[in-house]
This record gives C-alpha cells, sequence and structure tokens, in this order.
C-alpha cells in the first residue's frame, strides 16, 4: 500500500471512532440529564421530609410534662388477674 492508502485507511478509522465517540457521548448526556433530574427530585422530596420534621419538633413541648404519681401510672391491682396453672397430666 502507498502512503496514501495508508493515510486514507487512518482518517477512515478516525471518522468512524469520531461517529462512535459523539454516540457515547450522546448516551452520556443523557443518563446525565436523567441523573440530575432524580438528584434534583430527591433534594426536593429531603427538603420536604425535613420541613416536616421541623414542625413536628415545633409540636413538641417545651418544658417537661408534670410527673404522674405512681398510682395514676400502674395498672390497678384488682384488674391483673394470675393466669390459671396448667392442669396437671396423670402419667
Amino acid at each position: 500500500m502507498s502512503r496514501l492508502d495508508d493515510l486514507a485507511e487512518r482518517v477512515e478509522r478516525l471518522v468512524l471512532r469520531h461517529e462512535e465517540l459523539k454516540r457515547t457521548n450522546a448516551l452520556l448526556e443523557q443518563q446525565l440529564a436523567s441523573t440530575t433530574g432524580e438528584r434534583d427530585s430527591l433534594r426536593s422530596r429531603l427538603a420536604a421530609a425535613r420541613a416536616r420534621i421541623d414542625a413536628l419538633l415545633d409540636r413538641l413541648p417545651t418544658e417537661p410534662a408534670p410527673a404522674r404519681p405512681a398510682s395514676a401510672t400502674a395498672p390497678a391491682a384488682a384488674a391483673v388477674r394470675p393466669a390459671d396453672p396448667a392442669p396437671e397430666r396423670a402419667p
């Protein structure tokens, strides 16, 4: 082959490689756009969740509630009945 044929072949391979890289670049740009959109959506959801948590925290009392007497929080002794013992089996 002559040097001109070699050069023509190399130019053709270069053009093919360029087209391949352009297609790859287009696919990567689409993927980037999709991922960027997903990221923005997740950021928005995160901000909304933080706002809801902040609103819930603002609703919490700032002072501790007064302590209740033990009798008010414990179940009444009469209401609690011991479980029946299991019947014994005959051998």
